[in-house]
């Protein structure tokens, strides 16, 4: 079994690790393209090609799906990269935990990066999952940036600001950037105290690695012997993790991969 990840950038090492654990005999293919991030600003055809680069160079290796592990991109580029693959590679788009966010009653916070808080894409899903709810957009400007390279100072610094134009009596935050779940213990940490009861995050790394089991009719295997190996692909081109992924555990459990083969 071979599951493919895509991002801009490290973002895909959450979904990555939740993968591993549900399969750690599943062989992994992380594909992104750091030196072009962000995608953000970038325009719609910009972010479609930039991405589509990425998922082609994924699909070259022959995986059994793929995951675009980055809601930009699944915004941007589902649909593109959907027609070129399918039905030969099952492509798994990211979607901001909304649903089970709002199922859980409100107030409900959203971050997310600028380009997403607002979009219509956004508030079509708080329209068909939240409504009656009230939820708050919070744009964390640079806060993705500051993920991707391990600054902790910006880190600090993005989330503190987003922290402050949160609303004080939020019950869940939704993590709309898969960054953002490389850094959700600081994320709670600085929101938790504003909040009067006690702080769920939602991310999307858990249910996407899930849904891209079921996808391929396979099932989760906790226990299975850690075969896998683990495929590092920059800019279309074969490399290793960096210092800055290898920083987060998520990125440290990944070093495991391949570790169980000869």
């Amino acid at each position: 079994m071979k599951i493919a990840l895509m991002d801009s950038g490290n973002g895909l090492l959450a979904a990555a690790a939740a993968v591993h654990r549900l399969r750690p005999d599943a062989d992994l293919v992380l594909s992104s393209d750091p030196g072009s991030m962000p995608w953000g600003p970038r325009t719609p055809e910009d972010v479609t090609e930039r991405a589509l680069g990425c998922a082609r160079a994924a699909a070259a290796h022959r995986p059994d799906a793929l995951i675009i592990a980055c809601n930009t991109a699944s915004v941007r580029a589902l649909a593109a990269i959907r027609a070129e693959l399918e039905p030969g590679i099952p492509v798994i788009g990211t979607v901001p935990a909304i649903k089970p966010a709002a199922a859980g009653g409100g107030p409900v916070a959203i971050w997310a990066t600028p380009s997403t808080t607002g979009s219509p894409y956004q508030r079509g899903l708080i329209r068909d999952f939240a409504a009656g709810v009230e939820v708050t957009e919070v744009a964390c400007p640079g806060l993705a940036d500051a993920v991707q390279w391990a600054d902790e100072a910006a880190v600090d610094a993005a989330i503190a600001s987003a922290a402050d134009r949160t609303p004080r009596d939020i019950r869940a935050l939704v993590l709309g950037c898969t960054h953002y779940e490389l850094v959700a213990e600081r994320i709670r940490a600085a929101v938790q105290p504003l909040a009067g009861t006690p702080l769920v995050l939602h991310g999307s790394a858990g249910a996407v690695a899930a849904h891209a089991l079921r996808r391929i009719g396979a099932v989760p295997a906790p226990d299975a012997q850690p075969t896998g190996r683990l495929t590092v692909l920059l800019g279309g081109r074969e490399g290793v993790l960096d210092a800055a992924s290898l920083s987060y555990p998520e990125g440290r459990a990944l070093t495991s991969v391949g570790a169980g083969r000869p």
